[in-house]
This record gives structure tokens, C-alpha cells and sequence, in this order.
């Protein structure tokens, strides 16, 4: 018991920046919703649109780039510094390639939004929005790149103080480009895409300057010389990066999904959807900073070749979880009306969301289980298994259970909206369930093998 507190200590310690940064990056969000709501349900519609078709494509560029943070604390866990700094480059040459591929997926925007009936004033508003984000897509690609990898030394303070200063700097730009101010063009909701792609350009630069003057990386050398993609290194990141990165992009977009599904419903019920998503992603940074820490830990545990420390690990963070989704869940039921008038003050579209932000309340309980199992298992490296669970929970349950119930009389009249919340919490029950019985699996393999998992340079 005493090691088990030593750890939710340690997991605290490294967590509580992570949840700032995460806070600040979701915040972002929020603070792109809310402004838009303010000029019109339409320009909060486009938003939500707009961010459900990159923000997937974007956090596959994060689950490549999540690869590294086991892997430099597998590492550094090891005292064997040597060979990260050209795994960072490679990870950043990967991540740089994917993102031009996504880029070029952006003139087929119109076609989408139009394949899904998005009225026409809406769809203006989300094109333009997309065309300005994906200036920004090759600076987040590059500054998560650099992000994971000081996680991965175990210094998570750095990525605190960036991702708030990068919130700083949100708001003002959204003024700035939704209302026309000193000169620029009025652009309604569509400005929150430029805002947040010169956000993305500042936390990049930040992040540059942090591990370039730095003296605690200067051991490492990743600026002492430009290493040129090595197949070999960049295989072996797409191995273990491309299932986290599935993995994310299939949970993600289960959600993304769901707001395109909607969207022909009206902008009063897209607008009522986002509002729920939107607080529930705010919510959920709370276990997700939670789960990095364990991988970190887990990662640097099995780099030093302790095992069973790193299963103490894991049910550290499954207690601490269940403590953080509790708490948040009764919040959320207790100041949901207070919470929702943030948003709007369309009377419809506060009526639907009042009782989607109580299904929110509900799934962040298996929620809190999923992704700390998740956080564990990619500490352990065991990607493919973590990609495969959740294919299956997320669009093998969830989503079909979601349409069924949200778009179809198969089983009750179509319940809208409301249906799909329901799919989304069937979805994470069976994650939480899968990903907590294969942490069990790698503990029983590792603890039988005694000797860490593969450390590859």
C-alpha cells in the first residue's frame, strides 16, 4: 500500500500539468463554441461541423506522435539517452508526412458537407474554416512532436505553461477575426480556423525555444544535427504509432461522425449536440492527462525493468480515475443548467442540451476506466491490441447501437440526438471492459518474462 500512494503521487505529480495543457488545448474549443454561438446558432453549427471533420484527422498526427513518449521513456528509463534525439526526428518526419496527406484531403470538403445535406449558408462557413486550419496542421504536427518527447524525459511543467499561453492567445484572435477588428476581414465563426492555426504556429515556435535553450536537454542533442528519414526507425514509429493513432481517430470520430449524422436534423440540434461533446471533452481532459502520466510511468518502469511496479502503476491510476469520474459526474448533474446557459441563450437549443449533458454525466464513468487502460497499454507498447479493442467497441458497438436507436424505428421511434448518446456509452463500457482485461494479460506476460519490454533505438 505505501508504494501503491507513492505512485498515485508520482501520477499526480506528472499529471497535474498535463491536465493545465490539456485544459488550456480544450479550452480552445470552448472558447471557439461559445464565441461563435454569440454571433449565431449558424456560425456555432459551422463550428462544430468544421472541427468534427479535422480535429479526427489531427489527432491521428497525435497518435503518431504519442509513439514517442513511451519510447524516450523506455529510454531514459534505461539510461540510454543516446539514440532519442533521431527518434524524435524521425517521429517528426512521420508526423510532417502524414499531415501533407490530410492537407490534400481538404478540397473534398465541399463534397462532404454536401453528400451530408449541411445547409448551404453553414456550409460556407465550415469550408472556410477548414482552408484556414490547415495552415496550421504541419506547426502541430511539428510541436507535438516536440511535446511527447519532453513528456517522455518526465517534464510535464513545459507543456503546461505553452498550452495556456496558447489559450492567451486564442481569445484575442477570435475577437480579432470573427467581429473584423483592426482591419481584418469579418469572418464570423470561420475565424476561429485562422485563430487557432496561428495558435498552433506560437505553440510550435514556444516549444522550439523551450527545448532549443533548455540546458536539461542539451545531453540529448536533437539540434546538434539534422538526421534524414531512416526507414527502418520510421517503420518501427508507424508500428506502434499508426494503432495509437487509429485508436484515437476511431473513438474520435465516432463522435464526428455522429455531429455529420445530425447535422441534416437542423442547426438548433447540431448546435444542442455540440454543446454536450464540447463540456464532455472538457471534462474528460481530466482522465486523459490522468492516462499520459501512466504511460509515462509505465513506459520508464519497463525501461528501468520493473515489472511489477508497473502494474502498481496501472491500478494507481484506475483508483485515481474512478475518484476524478465520480467527482465529475455529480458536478455535471448538479450545475448542468448553469452549465449549458454558458453556451446559448437559444431557448431550443438549451432544452436539448439539458438532457444530453446528463447522458454526458453518465459515460464519463466507463470513461475514466478506457482511457487509463489505454494510457497503460500503450505504455507497454501493446498498440495493435489497443487499435483492434477499440475498432470494436467504438464502431462495432457503439456506432451501429447509436444509429440504430438516434436514426431508425427498428427498436423505439427514433430518438434524435439522444439515441447516439446512448450508443456512445455502450461504446465506452465495452472499451473500458476489453482494455482492462488485456492490461491484465501484459501484466501476468511481463511479470513472467522479468525483464522489460522491447527497448528499440
Amino acid at each position: 500500500m505505501p508504494s501503491m500512494f507513492n505512485e498515485m503521487g508520482r501520477l499526480l505529480r506528472l499529471s497535474s500539468p498535463i491536465l493545465v495543457a490539456q485544459l488550456s488545448q480544450t479550452l480552445m474549443g470552448f472558447v471557439d463554441t461559445v464565441m461563435a454561438g454569440q454571433v449565431s446558432a449558424t456560425d456555432m453549427a459551422a463550428v462544430a461541423v468544421g472541427a468534427s471533420l479535422w480535429w479526427p484527422m489531427a489527432l491521428f498526427v497525435l497518435g503518431i506522435c504519442m509513439a514517442l513518449t513511451p519510447m524516450v521513456a523506455n529510454h531514459h528509463g534505461a539510461k540510454d539517452d543516446g539514440p532519442i534525439a533521431a527518434i524524435v526526428q524521425q517521429g517528426a518526419w512521420l508526423a510532417l508526412g502524414i499531415t501533407v496527406l490530410i492537407i490534400a484531403l481538404a478540397p473534398l470538403t465541399p463534397l462532404v458537407l454536401d453528400k451530408m445535406a449541411v445547409e448551404p449558408g453553414m456550409a460556407k462557413k465550415t469550408e472556410l474554416y477548414i482552408y484556414f486550419i490547415c495552415a496550421g496542421l504541419p506547426a502541430f504536427a511539428l510541436y507535438n512532436s516536440l511535446r511527447n518527447y519532453v513528456e517522455g524525459m518526465s517534464h510535464t511543467i513545459p507543456t503546461m505553461v505553452i498550452g495556456f499561453c496558447g489559450l492567451l492567445v486564442n481569445i484575442p484572435a477570435n475577437y480579432i477575426f470573427i467581429h473584423g477588428l483592426y482591419g481584418m476581414p469579418e469572418l464570423g465563426g470561420a475565424g476561429c480556423g485562422l485563430a487557432t492555426a496561428l495558435v498552433m504556429w506560437f505553440m510550435f515556435f514556444a516549444a522550439l525555444a523551450y527545448t532549443l535553450l533548455s540546458k536539461r536537454y542539451r545531453h540529448i542533442g536533437l539540434y546538434r544535427q539534422l538526421h534524414k528519414p531512416d526507414k527502418e526507425v520510421i517503420l518501427h514509429l508507424a508500428k506502434i504509432g499508426i494503432p495509437i493513432a487509429l485508436a484515437i481517430f476511431f473513438e474520435v470520430s465516432l463522435f464526428a461522425l455522429v455531429a455529420l449524422l445530425i447535422s441534416p436534423l437542423g442547426s438548433v440540434v447540431v448546435a444542442g449536440h455540440q454543446i454536450a461533446i464540447n463540456f464532455s471533452s472538457l471534462m474528460f481532459m481530466f482522465p486523459m492527462s490522468l492516462a499520459i502520466a501512466v504511460t509515462i510511468r509505465v513506459g520508464h518502469t519497463m525501461g528501468e525493468g520493473h515489472p511489477e511496479q508497473a502494474k502498481k502503476v496501472c491500478y494507481a491510476g484506475y483508483t485515481l480515475g474512478q475518484i476524478i469520474a465520480v467527482t465529475t459526474c455529480l458536478l455535471t448533474v448538479f450545475f448542468s443548467e448553469r452549465i449549458i446557459t454558458i453556451y446559448s441563450d437559444d431557448l431550443a437549443v438549451l432544452a436539448l442540451a439539458s438532457q444530453l449533458i446528463l447522458l454526458a454525466a453518465i459515460y464519463q464513468l466507463p470513461d475514466a476506466f478506457q482511457v487509463v487502460a489505454g494510457g497503460a497499454i500503450r505504455g507497454y507498447k501493446d498498440t495493435k491490441a489497443l487499435f483492434l479493442i477499440t475498432l470494436v467497441a467504438y464502431w462495432g458497438i457503439g456506432l451501429p447501437l447509436g444509429y440504430t436507436l438516434g436514426l431508425t424505428d427498428l427498436i423505439r421511434p427514433a430518438m434524435g440526438p439522444h439515441g447516439f448518446w446512448i450508443g456512445f456509452i455502450a461504446g465506452l463500457t465495452s472499451a473500458a471492459i476489453m482494455l482492462v482485461l488485456r492490461v491484465r494479460v501484459l501484466h501476468k506476460r511481463s511479470a513472467q518474462a522479468q525483464i522489460p519490454l522491447e527497448v528499440v533505438a
